[in-house]
């Protein structure tokens, strides 16, 4: 299961087009509000979740995907269950990817010490030791997967279906929405 977090004032582009490719691929991903069952993106578009915070099924988890948005990225610092669960995702082995100003939780919390990162400029000085590579639209380290913008949605997503299901499977999902990124 991939639980995507969804904070008041998350970037639509970011947790949408990933989450819809991820189901394309055959992978079953589960919206998480935080606030309740609807929530509202940076851009006014209204989300119904398919699960509330308190819903998630640890034990099922297989990836942890944290949309940025500035609006989003504060309202998963400021949860204590959602920053708990991050911790969970990580203790558990399970993949964590971030997106734009997201990856900043992550380097809040230690986790992306000396690791290779992708991040919005706008969160280059937050991002502590972490090894940002300001070039790249997508980074995987470890079990880290980290992108820029809303302009890598395309491609973090494509990437989190291949470390899911494979290089063959992320092809498949390319060429069925004809992405030439």
């Amino acid at each position: 299961m991939v639980y995507i977090l969804l904070g008041e004032g998350f970037e639509e582009a970011e947790a949408i087009v990933p989450g819809d490719l991820l189901r394309r691929a055959g992978v079953e991903v589960a919206y998480v509000g935080l606030e309740g069952p609807t929530v509202t993106g940076s851009h006014g578009i209204t989300v119904t979740a398919d699960v509330t915070l308190e819903q998630v099924e640890a034990d099922k988890m297989e990836m942890l995907v944290l949309p940025g948005g500035l609006g989003g990225v504060a309202s998963i610092q400021m949860d204590l269950f959602a920053t708990a669960l991050i911790q969970k995702a990580r203790d558990l082995g399970c993949w964590l990817a971030a997106i734009c100003a997201a990856p900043s939780i992550l380097a809040h919390m230690g986790m992306l010490d000396r690791r290779k990162a992708a991040c919005n400029p706008c969160v280059w000085e937050e991002m502590g030791s972490a090894a940002v590579d300001r070039e790249a639209q997508v980074v995987v380290d470890g079990r880290f997967v980290t992108a820029q913008a809303a302009g890598a949605a395309f491609p973090f997503g494509l990437k989190l279906v291949e470390v899911l299901k494979g290089a063959e499977a992320a092809q498949k999902v390319r060429d069925g929405v004809l992405y030439r990124g």
